[in-house]
């Protein structure tokens, strides 16, 4: 999956400048395939979620775009809204922490990089969580670790199933040792969860790396995995030099993984929700049907 398919994507449906060549929003009518270059209308592209129909590419989509997609039509209330990123390190690289993730908040109009809360979908009573990459790589900041939690919690309390569409590179390293408690913080909430018999539904995209696949990503009661989309804790090219030896061409994909049984289903994207839709019926405990307020707690 190609380094620069989020942003145009992103800039696309928000309606800011391309990222690249600075044309106004009101300027583009059209989106190009950034793996076979075909050219589609904005709208088709937008009736496809953004696959290619020429060549079946899955573009990189945001967090806001995701909850569209998977719940129901004014389904979603949002949870911990104001749970907010912040800088406990004084950290600065090339520039400070506090700085790189305001010019995100602000980009975005998220406070970090999950989005969660209350949704249907179809019918079914459940908690959906989405990660968005386009902001700070989808990175575990103890906000976002804080309100993956939170929102696992809740559904063990509501009885309602989880379901988390994650894309993320992994731990945040501007928040060094709090970034790395949050892959525990995250899998006492998930134990919580199974306690209380409800199912959590995994769903990896594009790309899925390090401590989120090391944590609660690969530990989904159904494992669902776009197409290609790059899943693993190390990238293959570190893994070449250290084992000296010459990996799969399709090494960590959804696909490489699905043969070895770590994820249960690939699903393109287009048919994604029929299929979360089906687990529902299968997973979810009676009563569990769209009607009681589950925006509480």
């Amino acid at each position: 999956m190609g380094p620069l398919v989020a942003q145009p994507v992103e800039a696309a449906l928000t309606g800011r400048p391309h990222p690249i060549t600075g044309a106004p929003a009101a300027a583009r009518t059209a989106w190009t395939c950034p793996a076979c270059a075909a050219a589609q209308p904005l709208a088709v592209a937008r009736e496809q979620l953004f696959v290619c129909p020429t060549c079946a590419h899955h573009a990189r989509i945001g967090a806001r775009q995701r909850i569209e997609h998977l719940a129901d039509p004014d389904s979603f209330a949002e949870w911990d809204a104001d749970l907010a990123g912040r800088d406990r390190l004084a950290f600065v690289d090339t520039r400070p922490y506090a700085e790189r993730l305001a010019e995100a908040q602000a980009r975005h109009r998220m406070p970090d990089a999950l989005l969660s809360g209350a949704a249907a979908i179809g019918g079914h009573r459940v908690g959906l969580a989405a990660f968005d990459f386009s902001f700070m790589g989808g990175s575990l900041s103890a906000a976002v670790g804080e309100r993956l939690a939170r929102a696992a919690e809740r559904c063990a309390t509501l009885r309602t199933p989880f379901v988390c569409v994650t894309t993320s590179g992994g731990a945040r390293m501007q928040e060094g040792v709090f970034s790395l408690l949050q892959m525990a913080k995250s899998v006492a909430a998930l134990h919580t969860l199974a306690d209380a018999h409800m199912p959590f539904i995994s769903i990896l995209a594009d790309p899925t790396m390090g401590g989120s696949i090391a944590s609660f990503a690969a530990l989904g009661d159904v494992i669902v995995a776009e197409p290609r989309a790059t899943i693993g804790f190390t990238g293959a090219r570190v893994i070449a030099q250290v084992t000296h030896e010459r990996l799969p061409a399709d090494f960590q994909t959804s696909e490489f993984h699905h043969a070895r049984g770590l994820i249960d289903m690939v699903v393109d994207r287009r048919q994604l929700k029929g299929r979360v839709i089906g687990l529902l019926r299968v997973l979810a405990a009676p009563g569990g049907r769209a009607g009681t307020d589950a925006s509480a707690a």
